[in-house]
């Protein structure tokens, strides 16, 4: 039976809503990371190794993370990834009471917080095809944009408040939130994958090589992996810049928070308009045209000299961001099968998030050495050539048509 509304998929319901407790908890102290490192050492190159630290395990745990997520019990994944993270966040809680909150300690939380996070994320997304029917995955996939912009709407001004009344504060919510998806996620009843024979007679390197093999065959999605990589260099430079420039303009952590929720309107906004929109408009329509809107919103970025106006300019980034996901989502499930639904998103994020580390790095390194405003137009010329190149390509120009929901 298809439920006539996903406000009425009960196990759906129950995924969904501990992960928007959960996602808020990670942008309260996704805010909150650099400001303590900017509070204590005052160097942006130090928030920015942070924001490489807790990125990284994107390089070095897809690939065997998704095959072992395909060969393991996706739930007791999730349930262990959320217990993990919410010790390694609270260790980083305590130290901030204590006063002990020394950058080797944030590092090495912030780095098991991202190793749990790539398993957590690679399980809920393959498990997602088993919570819902097909006729309601687009649907489902735009929720989930909804509950991700929705979290940066209320996690980074309340990160920022937060922070602002007491270090310690936004990673003790972020440790709580994860207790509250733990809990969610033992209710859920659907058993989250097929038939596994947990990869007897299987090396776990055959496992992952083929994932690789096989994204290697989907023409269009491996040049799309590329493009989402470089975006995503540019995007998650772009933080670090924008907290500097602030700081620069003079806003207080509770403004810079404020300033980060200005993406969660816009993103929302974004989020409700992706359904209708996916049907509408033709898959290289949303994918050039983002790119495309992203450059030009870069290339304003250098001229607000207000804080909460910066918040805005940038924000406007966020209206096609949902869009552009659902679209890139609704072509992994049509083209994966589901046991390789982890391995094969695995091999993709590793292309198009492996870029994420390097771009925080790069963006607080830049930032100290030639300041906000030149970073900024790095940037923008970045993501310029992104789309000229996306714009080119014949494959992203001509992608295969997305099959009908059935």
């Amino acid at each position: 039976m298809v439920p006539t509304s996903l406000w009425r998929n009960r196990d759906f319901m129950l995924l969904w809503s501990g992960q928007v407790v959960s996602t808020v908890g990670i942008r309260v102290s996704s805010l909150a990371y650099p400001l303590l490192v900017l509070a204590t050492t005052g160097s942006p190159a130090s928030a920015g190794l942070v924001g490489f630290v807790q990125t990284l395990p994107f390089l070095l745990c897809y690939l065997p993370a998704g095959a072992l997520v395909d060969r393991w019990d996706r739930k007791l994944v999730m349930l262990a990834a959320d217990a993990g993270r919410a010790l390694a966040v609270g260790a980083v809680a305590v130290a901030a009471v204590l006063e002990a909150a020394v950058l080797p300690l944030i590092m090495a939380a912030v780095f098991v917080e991202g190793v749990l996070f790539v398993f957590f994320q690679l399980a809920e997304g393959a498990a997602l095809p088993h919570v819902v029917p097909p006729a309601q995955l687009a649907p489902a996939l735009a929720q989930n944009q909804a509950r991700e912009q929705g979290a940066e709407l209320a996690g980074q001004p309340l990160g920022g408040l937060l922070f602002g009344i007491g270090h310690a504060l936004p990673f003790a919510v972020d440790a709580v939130s994860y207790l509250v998806s733990f809990g969610t996620l033992l209710f859920v009843r659907p058993r989250l994958q097929g038939e596994r024979d947990g990869g007897a007679g299987t090396r776990l390197r055959a496992e992952i090589a083929e994932g690789v093999r096989w994204l290697w065959r989907q023409r269009f999605l491996r040049v799309l992996v590329v493009l989402i990589g470089l975006t995503n260099l540019v995007f998650n430079a772009l933080a670090i810049v924008l907290i500097v420039r602030a700081q620069q303009l003079g806003a207080s952590p509770a403004e810079i928070g404020l300033m980060f929720g200005c993406y969660g309107v816009a993103a929302i906004a974004g989020a409700v308009a992706a359904p209708a929109l996916h049907r509408r408009l033709p898959p290289r329509l949303v994918i050039i045209g983002s790119l495309w809107a992203w450059a030009g919103v870069f290339a304003l970025l250098p001229l607000p000299t207000r804080p909460l106006l910066l918040g805005a300019v940038a924000a406007t980034a966020s209206l096609t961001g949902p869009l552009f996901n659902v679209v890139v989502g609704r072509y992994r499930y049509a083209l994966t099968p589901d046991r390789l639904q982890a391995r094969g998103t695995s091999v993709a994020r590793l292309v198009a998030w492996g870029t994420i580390p390097v771009g925080a790095l790069a963006g607080g390194i830049l930032t100290q050495a030639a300041g906000p405003v030149p970073t900024l137009l790095l940037l923008a010329a970045t993501m310029a050539l992104v789309a000229a190149a996306a714009t080119i390509l014949r494959t992203v120009r001509n992608p295969p048509p997305l099959p009908p929901p059935q």
